[in-house]
């Protein structure tokens, strides 16, 4: 089954063969997936190890791995071929949350409510196993709320940010 799957703006194609080996880009690659717990993953690629922790909003997916987080959509060839044909872009909508990816402690909001944020900008620092995690804004646009403060402790989903 062929995916394509788009990370902060990027696509690769994606194919799983039947033996269960997959090819990205047309490139044969060797990965092993495992989950841990919910939301949490262990993926052995090229011999590297990883933890990722992994959250489906929607159509949206975020990965979280080695503090930084990653907003990718995958969609199979034939939801693809009806987005193009409906002349949608998956994913657009007019205001973007920034939710928290799994429990812990926010250290900084370098962002005030107003100011205008790239994507990929750190909008949040979140103290989480004792890792320090940068959460990106997940597109342009402009805070139009802050949910948090520096020193909040905060649950795994909660909205941080609002931008639009």
């Amino acid at each position: 089954m062929k995916y394509v799957t788009t990370v902060n703006g990027k696509s690769y194609e994606i194919e799983i063969q039947a033996d269960g080996s997959l090819t990205v880009n047309g490139k044969k690659r060797s990965v092993d997936f495992r989950e841990l717990a919910p939301s949490m993953y262990s993926i052995l690629a090229e011999n590297i190890s990883h933890e990722l922790t992994i959250e489906q909003r929607g159509d949206e997916i975020e990965v979280l791995v080695r503090g930084h987080l990653y907003s990718s959509q995958v969609l199979d060839e034939r939801a693809l071929l009806m987005a193009q044909r409906t002349g949608g872009s998956i994913g657009d909508s007019k205001e973007a949350s920034v939710k928290c990816p799994m429990p812990g402690l926010i250290v900084l909001v370098p962002v005030e409510v107003g100011q205008s944020v790239t994507k990929g900008q750190t909008v949040v620092i979140l103290e989480s196993m004792k890792m320090q995690n940068e959460l990106k804004a997940p597109r342009d646009g402009v805070v139009q709320a802050i949910h948090v403060q520096p020193g909040q402790s905060v649950e795994q989903n909660k909205v941080l940010l609002t931008i639009s």
